[in-house]
């Protein structure tokens, strides 16, 4: 399914955000939780859906924050301490967009970074085209039934 288009108030925070982090030395953006984000060295710091911010601040002020109005945390099943979407009532003064973004930058050196996904490998096929014996287990002849590819993926 194609992406939908991003509205121009979306447009419009995104360069926002952006521009508040231009003196930033390592900022990179990307999709992620269904919103446009800002990773400040290689951490989600910020990110953007619709007109909402959002932040990623000390979990340990997670209760206290929530309390915010115009504040609603990323998950309601208090999975996510510490992320919240901040609503364009609780940004819309200059004072207000400066707290949130200097919060954020602020946390940023604390937070810690989620390690990369490690791939499960793929087996190895013969030159016959079956998958090659993964283990001794399995040249040894206790065969177990190879996981079957989706003929889509051809020899990836």
């Amino acid at each position: 399914m194609p992406a939908r288009p991003l509205s121009d108030t979306t447009l419009r925070l995104i360069d926002a955000v952006r521009e508040a982090l231009s003196g930033c030395s390592d900022v990179q953006e990307r999709r992620m939780f269904g919103c446009h984000v800002f990773m400040v060295n290689g951490k989600l710091c910020m990110g953007v859906e619709d007109d909402e911010l959002l932040v990623r601040l000390p979990p340990s002020q997670h209760a206290a924050t929530a309390e915010t109005p115009g504040v609603r945390p990323l998950s309601a099943k208090g999975q996510m301490d510490g992320y919240f979407f901040i609503g364009p009532t609780a940004y819309a003064t200059r004072t207000q967009w400066q707290h949130w973004i200097g919060e954020a930058l602020a946390f940023n050196p604390q937070a810690k970074a989620t390690p990369p996904r490690k791939r499960k490998p793929t087996p190895a096929l013969t030159p016959a085209g079956t998958p090659a014996p993964a283990d001794t287990a399995a040249a040894a002849g206790d065969h177990t039934r190879p996981a079957r590819r989706h003929p889509i993926f051809g020899e990836e």
